[in-house]
């Protein structure tokens, strides 16, 4: 089948209706953007961002930068930060109606790929936070809507594109690589084989290099810190995330739309019409056997799922008495899942489902506990327990009245690369921009392996006790953590900001 002749058949774009649908859902999602408050993950991003580099120990450049573009440009706020995170869903959701439509989709299939797309659970929830997989999602849709349309119409040239999205995504996030590398072999078992001849791929592969080299040429000269912290998720996760790895697979979008995307893996593999677009169904199960066994997280796969999801709306649209009240209860239940619509004193009864509900409240409580121990340690201090609320995992209650920091962060990889005064907006004579708290870039590789040794009672624990108070007994674990944190919860806030 000839390229003129495939490009006949393709319905054109339903640009108003599913441009609608995304305005509907980026709407919501701004509607709701403030409600709560930063995500832990958040908080790291927007001060990695304030220290821009071409890598970080444990990720590629593009979000810190552009969470701090989000807020350089809409506000230092949850509201501001999460505008970059909208608009990406909001392209997500036009890419899969447009896969659909390289699939075959009419108008009404696209709207109803998109409807699908906008009211997913996985989809509301990296669309309302700043995180990778945001804009990893978004990269994966691009890759494959790509790799569709240059399947479908013979254009070698749109390797040079392909090439481009990879490397910008590999720019947020290295596992994009496996999707190549899962579509590469599945192309090899299943074909169209002449799409990978000639000098067009080479050329492809060149500009992906070529976007992506900044970064990997970092994480080369830093020792390649991105594998350790890979290696120990794996090793930390790993058999849970083989555990859930199917029911997560049926939850994350919706168990509603489970038919609908087992119908479109069926129908690009036994379809006549769409055997140049079979591959996608192995390269799924081959990425999906891939994550299982390394125990990677169970949604790397949710983007390929989307491609099986438009392929499936293809079919189902003729079935709109059963589809569209499956969107309106998929919509109500990943709205009370996935975005921040419960009061927060209930959260708990969906943390269960998605934990990352529960990480955007409490974080101004816990600056304010941390205050208060930092304040405590500058006078002497009766011996005796730390208040419980400080333990791990316990959100701590109100203390006395005192302005908040605007972003408390307890992340450590990369600050124990950037030192002590990473979270600080050093300004010349405020306090922390020079002296004390000076920033140390110390390479990766070089960092001592494993937890701090453990220090005997009594002992002076070097930059966080006073020289003239040893740090005695039950207190010495959690407040001298907090300590060591302390500049960077209330860094901004003491610099004068």
């Amino acid at each position: 089948m000839s390229a003129t002749h495939v490009r006949a058949h393709v319905a054109p774009f339903a640009a108003v209706p599913v441009l609608g649908v995304a305005g509907a859902v980026a709407a919501v999602l701004t509607a709701l953007s403030g409600r709560y408050g930063f995500h832990r993950d958040e908080l790291y991003f927007l001060v990695a961002g304030d220290h821009p580099a071409w890598g970080y120990v444990d990720q590629p450049p593009l979000t810190p930068l552009a969470a701090r573009l989000s807020t350089a440009v809409f506000g230092d706020t949850p509201a501001g930060l999460r505008v970059v995170a909208t608009l990406a869903c909001a392209v997500t959701v036009v890419t899969v109606a447009a896969v659909a439509r390289e699939l075959g989709g009419g108008r009404a299939a696209q709207v109803l790929a998109a409807a699908c797309t906008a009211v997913s659970g996985f989809v509301l929830a990296v669309g309302h936070l700043v995180s990778t997989a945001t804009f990893d999602m978004l990269a994966w849709v691009v890759v494959c809507w790509l790799l569709l349309r240059l399947l479908r119409t013979g254009d070698r040239r749109l390797w040079l594109a392909l090439g481009a999205a990879l490397g910008v995504g590999m720019q947020n996030k290295y596992l994009i690589a496996l999707l190549a590398l899962s579509l590469l072999v599945a192309l090899l078992a299943t074909g169209p084989r002449q799409v990978l001849r000639g000098r067009w791929p080479l050329a492809g592969a060149a500009v992906a290099l070529a976007v992506a080299l900044p970064s990997l040429w970092w994480q080369a000269a830093h020792g390649w810190p991105q594998l350790t912290v890979a290696g120990g998720i794996s090793a930390d996760d790993g058999a849970e995330n083989r555990v859930l790895f199917v029911p997560q697979q049926i939850v994350f979008l919706s168990p509603v739309f489970v038919p609908v995307w087992i119908a479109g893996g069926l129908r690009l593999w036994r379809d006549p019409a769409l055997r140049w677009a079979r591959a996608f169904v192995p390269a799924y199960l081959l990425l999906a056997v891939v994550v299982v066994v390394s125990g990677g997280k169970p949604y790397y796969c949710l983007p390929l799922l989307l491609v099986l999801l438009a392929a499936g709306c293809v079919t189902s649209v003729s079935r709109p008495r059963v589809m569209w009240p499956a969107v309106a209860l998929t919509a109500v239940i990943s709205a009370l899942i996935s975005l921040p619509v419960l009061p927060p004193g209930v959260v708990g009864a969906v943390n269960g489902v998605n934990k990352e509900q529960g990480e955007q409240i409490g974080w101004p409580h816990l600056a304010d506990a941390v205050a208060e121990v930092r304040r405590a340690r500058r006078r002497p201090a009766p011996r005796g327990r730390v208040r419980p609320e400080l333990r791990r995992g316990r959100r701590p209650g109100p203390l006395r009245s005192r302005p908040r920091p605007a972003r408390p962060l307890l992340r450590p990889h990369e600050f124990r690369r950037l030192g002590p005064a990473a979270g600080l907006r050093h300004r010349p004579g405020a306090a922390g921009a020079s002296g004390g708290l000076r920033r140390r870039r110390t390479p990766f590789h070089r960092l001592p392996a494993g937890r701090p040794r453990r220090q005997r009672p009594g002992c002076r624990q070097r930059g966080t006790a006073r020289r003239d108070r040893p740090v005695h007994g039950p207190e010495r674990t959690v407040v001298t953590a907090v300590a060591r944190a302390a500049p960077l919860l209330l860094g901004r806030h003491d610099t004068g900001k």
